[in-house]
């Protein structure tokens, strides 16, 4: 491991005023399954640090995986610094900051062996379902430290661990191609697995009639998938505060402005224990804290990273994110939207005609920074008389997620973790355009 006061020290010899080194190492260990069988069993370490100088009022980067390579580092982030954007903040000093349960001794010790069966026992449950079905799975065991120090003082350091699971299935018969699956994700190994068995299941179920959706204006429900792959990009890039600061947000002049239904409350915490993205500083040495974005269709705040909060003249809300290659920038950690009071079976059961979306492809098409999304629905079902009556094919949906949830028809009563970072409720909206394909 490095010694991140020698690189300190060796960045203010050279000139830098202010000086911040980040290191990291991880230990991984993926356990794959291709097509129904196990495919790739192998750990991994990763290491390094990254180094960010501020010379003569300007920000230096650079990074390197060679623990002995201080001079070199300590060179490259000074010859950068000239060409490097002005910097608009200092680093920040040792602070308080949250307890928060980041590492599960449980999870560094969990075997190998078990992560095998609990790839393979899910997908032959799922097989059981669909015998023909192809099944790629994973099994990933994550476990890391984080330190950082800089020049003003700071020195923090913690532990992390992640196990994730995986599950993705594919059946194809001539033209027509389903795709199924699921992923969960847990500091510890309590891992859902049966709640990833049971989600796949539906879907397979849902899916094995086919049903016809035409061209219009009509109700759609996102399911918490749907709502995590499809919605929640375009929804928090406009809580950036770089992209509300430069005025590329639609969001940009309305903080405290009642945006949204009264009904929807956002908000982001990286202090919830047990959670993959939780941390108690961000990867600029900020403490975490909550932030909440949407308090009942309010504009509450927005996130900001050091840089961004130095040129909106704001205080850094603890959300700069990096890899070792990467300067930090803002990001969400845990994504909380709030539940309502509506079941997902009262949602159904209340449309005449519309559309489930579980999973849709390419929703980052279009003005993602003004809200826009759509994209083919790779998974979805037609609703008629408040029942599923089958699966979608040939169909797309758009719409602009503020325009969308300005109005939501109702809320679900029941949040599920998405990718472990996004804890959501299913979604209604009265009106979407949904296309469809001519037959």
């Amino acid at each position: 491991m490095t010694n991140l006061n020698a690189v300190l020290d060796a960045a203010r010899k050279a000139g830098a005023q202010q000086a911040e080194a980040y290191q990291i190492a991880n230990e991984e260990t993926p356990v794959k399954f291709e097509a129904n069988r196990l495919k790739e069993l192998n750990s991994r370490h990763t290491s390094g640090v990254a180094l960010r100088v501020i010379a003569d009022g300007r920000i230096g980067f650079a990074s390197s995986t060679r623990p002995d390579d201080v001079d070199d580092l300590v060179s490259a982030a000074m010859e950068t610094a000239p060409f490097g954007p002005e910097a608009h903040f200092d680093f920040p000093k040792q602070a308080e900051a949250p307890v928060v349960e980041t590492f599960d001794p449980a999870t560094e010790s969990f075997a190998v062996d078990d992560m095998i069966e609990a790839g393979q026992s899910l997908i032959d449950a799922v097989r059981k379902v669909e015998p023909e079905l192809l099944c790629d799975a994973q099994l990933r065991r994550l476990v890391g430290e984080v330190t950082l120090v800089n020049s003003n003082g700071a020195n923090i350091s913690y532990r992390a661990s992640m196990l994730m699971a995986w599950l993705h299935g594919s059946l194809i018969r001539g033209t027509d191609m389903l795709f199924v699956g699921d992923v969960d994700a847990s500091v510890s190994p309590g891992i859902d697995t049966a709640r990833i068995e049971r989600t796949v299941t539906w879907q397979l179920e849902h899916a094995r009639n086919l049903a016809t959706m035409r061209t219009a204006d009509m109700p759609v429900i996102f399911t918490s998938s749907g709502v995590a792959g499809a919605l929640v990009m375009p929804l928090t890039l406009a809580f950036s505060g770089r992209l509300v600061q430069q005025g590329q947000s639609p969001l940009a002049g309305k903080l405290g402005d009642d945006v949204y239904d009264t009904r929807l409350s956002v908000h982001d915490d990286a202090t919830l224990p047990m959670r993959p993205a939780s941390r108690p500083f961000d990867d600029e040495g900020v403490a975490s804290r909550r932030t909440s974005l949407i308090e009942k269709g309010t504009v509450h705040s927005f996130m900001y990273d050091l840089q961004t909060a130095g040129l909106a003249k704001a205080k850094s809300t603890g959300s700069a994110e990096r890899s070792l290659t990467s300067q930090p920038s803002i990001s969400t950690t845990s994504l909380i939207i709030s539940p309502g009071e509506t079941t997902f079976e009262e949602m159904v059961a209340g449309v005449k005609e519309g559309l489930i979306v579980e999973d849709l492809m390419g929703a980052g098409q279009g003005n993602v920074m003004g809200g826009d999304f759509s994209g083919n629905v790779l998974l979805g079902y037609k609703i008629e008389g408040g029942e599923i009556v089958g699966r979608v094919k040939d169909t797309m949906v758009a719409g602009n997620v503020h325009e969308a949830l300005s109005s939501v028809s109702a809320i679900g009563d029941e949040a599920r973790w998405i990718n472990g970072t996004i804890h959501t409720p299913p979604l209604l909206f009265d009106r979407m355009a949904v296309s469809a394909k001519a037959s």
